[in-house]
């Protein structure tokens, strides 16, 4: 008997937590027409700042989705403990990814900046391409005078 109690008390508590956790968690969808709309301030606020604007759309138990807009070239990047996938929803830039930081600064836990990134390698990215960048990895968008790129950004916890 306690065996059976033990077991069915294990067993509400699997359920009750699954639906819980079900409960927190939601599924989202936006088109490219609603980011790109959505962008529009990020536009308006890269302009009145220092070029480039983002926003936190969603945040999840292990990673977070995000839009961003840039009419200048970044910084260099460095995560320890998350990934980013690019999803270039409009313009041009360039992936610079590997190599090291310049000047490199912790700026957070786990979060390094730097003046740019040396020794990496460039990809050129256009509207529809993506980009996967490991967590530890440095990394750096360069956009040319002129141009300007609108991007989804899903930063994905990595576990080392």
């Amino acid at each position: 008997m306690r065996k059976t109690v033990n077991r069915i008390l294990t067993l509400a508590l699997m359920v009750s937590a699954m639906g819980v956790y079900g409960q927190k968690m939601k599924s989202d969808h936006w088109s490219t027409a609603e980011l790109l709309e959505r962008a529009k301030h990020l536009k308006e606020l890269a302009a009145k700042g220092d070029g480039s604007a983002s926003e936190t759309l969603e945040n999840y138990p292990h990673h977070y989705t995000m839009l961003a807009y840039r009419q200048h070239s970044g910084g260099g990047e460095l995560h320890q403990n998350f990934a980013d996938i690019f999803f270039i929803l409009d313009g041009h830039a360039t992936a610079v990814t590997g190599g090291k930081l310049v000047d490199e600064k912790t700026t957070a836990p786990d979060e390094i900046r730097g003046k740019s990134v040396d020794g990496g390698s460039s990809q050129a990215l256009k509207a529809g391409d993506v980009v996967h960048i490991p967590a530890g990895t440095p990394h750096q968008m360069l956009v040319a005078d002129g141009e300007s790129v609108t991007y989804f950004v899903v930063k994905v916890e990595e576990s080392r």
